[in-house]
């Protein structure tokens, strides 16, 4: 995750503490894919989640061992997410518990489903925020979810959450589809009174794996990046925003700390790059982990082929800190591991690459940087530092 508000801007978040720790041996996030229902079918979905969706969900019982299991290994947070985690007839059960268990709780949402009941309910369980997710005008919005008048509902959503005073965000997926709606996303937030953004680099898992023409190009990249940049100023400037942050792609670090240099401003660069260095780049298997609907566990919600171990029949902390398993071993030595590009990177060391193997095999040779970097060759060079 790179913050723009704090590395661009200067602006202080909620979330520092957890980003910028002050020693690297915290314990993940939790993200929990509760259900694989849901009652859209997004073209993007890394969960290739739907309606029709009847893989078997942990019980309720099952799902606060779970809890437990986090909990007691020292996860700070637990972001619960689906599917749709609202269609799961016990979620509010599970966050009341994962609250007593001194768990901080997260949901991420496609808001359809919050009506002003379900907020307020969300609000007493002191939910510390809700993500929910919007691709961009009405049309666009409504073709990537499948499903018409999807925005407007997402919309009350949104409302009803505001309305219930809960700390909400907009969390959009960058494709070539609406690359360049960066300012629709940020006037909709403003029109609704929504102060946290998150832009997320499209990764190729789940249904994603169909849109072959979707992943945005470099120049796509870099020019959204731009925009965001920009508007972000802006925002912060006219006090609009609070957070405003990117995920999935690491280079964005790099192409941030660029942007500063040939902008001149060296002070905001240096503590830019002391930021990120302390964020220690892509965490992946290391920062955030994930526990599918049926209690398999991942490096992170973006895997879906290669499960680590299954919380039934073992303790999250154990399959967590597996040594042997040799995924974990590339994601956690990344000095060793990393893609020819990364290795010729200057920035490195900031960045740690978007390593993943889309097949699931552990083998290296079988694993790329995914999404793609979008720095130039000549960006990279120690010779042009």
């Amino acid at each position: 995750m790179i913050n723009i508000t704090k590395l661009y801007c200067g602006r202080s978040g909620q979330s520092d503490p957890l980003r910028y720790p002050e020693q690297r041996n915290v314990k993940p996030i939790a993200v929990f894919n509760c259900t694989a229902q849901c009652n859209l079918r997004c073209l993007h979905c890394y969960s290739s989640s739907d309606a029709a969706s009847s893989a078997e969900a942990l019980s309720t019982g099952q799902a606060k061992q779970l809890i437990d299991q986090v909990a007691d290994y020292g996860c700070p947070v637990i972001l619960f997410s689906g599917g749709e985690p609202m269609l799961r007839k016990d979620l509010f059960e599970l966050i009341a518990y994962a609250a007593n268990r001194k768990l901080r709780t997260v949901l991420s949402t496609n808001g359809t489903r919050i009506d002003p009941p379900a907020a307020e309910t969300l609000k007493r369980l002191n939910v510390s925020y809700i993500g929910i997710s919007l691709d961009g005008p009405e049309p666009l919005h409504d073709a990537f979810r499948g499903r018409a008048g999807s925005f407007r509902e997402t919309l009350t959503g949104i409302c009803n959450c505001r309305a219930a005073g809960l700390r909400t965000g907009l969390r959009c997926t960058l494709t070539r589809s609406n690359h360049d709606h960066v300012e629709t996303i940020f006037e909709i937030a403003e029109q609704n009174e929504v102060r946290r953004i998150c832009f997320y680099h499209l990764i190729r898992t789940g249904r994603a794996t169909e849109l072959h023409d979707q992943a945005i190009t470099a120049e796509q990249a870099r020019n959204a990046l731009d925009r965001i940049l920009d508007k972000t100023e802006q925002q912060v400037s006219a006090d609009c925003v609070e957070e405003v942050l990117t995920v999935g792609n690491h280079a964005d670090g790099p192409y941030l700390l660029l942007r500063l240099g040939r902008m001149g401003s060296t002070a905001m660069a240096q503590q830019a790059l002391d930021l990120l260095l302390k964020s220690g780049g892509n965490r992946v298997g290391q920062n955030i982990a994930c526990i599918s609907w049926t209690g398999d566990v991942y490096p992170d919600q973006f895997w879906r082929n290669y499960p680590l171990g299954n919380v039934l029949q073992t303790p999250f902390g154990r399959i967590w800190d597996n040594v042997e398993d040799p995924v974990l071993k590339i994601l956690r030595d990344k000095d060793r591991y990393k893609d020819p590009k990364c290795a010729r990177c200057r920035f490195f060391a900031i960045c740690k690459g978007n390593y993943r193997s889309l097949s699931g095999r552990p083998d290296p040779g079988d694993w790329c940087n995914e999404p793609e970097c979008y720095i130039s060759e000549q960006e990279i060079s120690t010779s042009n530092g």
